[in-house]
C-alpha cells in the first residue's frame, strides 16, 4: 500500500497545533503578565533560606546516583505490571522471560549494593 502526503496531514496538523499552543501560551503570558522588577523580587529564593555565596559549590554525587537508581529500578518494576495482568495467556514462555528479567534486575541490584551506590555518607 502506498502512502501519500495526505496521509500525514493529521500528524502534521497535531504537531502544528501543539507547537502553536505552546508558543501562543508563552507569548500571551509574556504580554499579559506583570512586569514589576525590584531588588527583592529579582533575588534568588530557595525554600525560605537566604542565598549566601556562590551557587556553584560542588557537592556529593550520591544524591544524583540514588535518584537515578530509584528511577531505573522503578521503571523496571513498572514492566512487571503488564506481565502480571497477562500471566495466564503468556504461559511458561512468559514465566521464563520474566524470570530472566528478574534475574537481571537482581544482578543489577547486587552490583549497585557491592559498589556501595546506596550508602549515604
Amino acid at each position: 500500500m502506498q502512502t501519500t502526503q495526505v496521509d500525514y496531514f493529521p500528524i502534521i496538523m497535531q504537531m502544528v497545533l501543539a507547537v502553536g499552543f505552546v508558543a501562543g501560551t508563552i507569548a500571551i503570558s509574556n504580554l499579559l503578565g506583570p512586569k514589576r522588577h525590584s531588588v527583592n523580587k529579582d533575588k534568588n529564593f530557595e525554600c525560605g533560606i537566604e542565598s549566601i555565596g556562590n551557587a556553584r559549590i560542588p557537592f556529593s554525587v550520591k544524591y544524583f546516583l540514588v535518584a537515578i537508581l530509584f528511577v531505573l529500578f522503578d521503571v523496571e518494576v513498572i514492566f512487571m505490571y503488564p506481565w502480571a495482568v497477562n500471566f495466564r495467556e503468556m504461559g511458561f514462555e512468559g514465566l521464563w522471560k520474566m524470570g530472566i528479567f528478574m534475574l537481571l534486575l537482581v544482578v543489577g541490584f547486587f552490583y549497585v549494593m557491592k559498589k556501595k551506590g546506596l550508602e549515604w555518607e
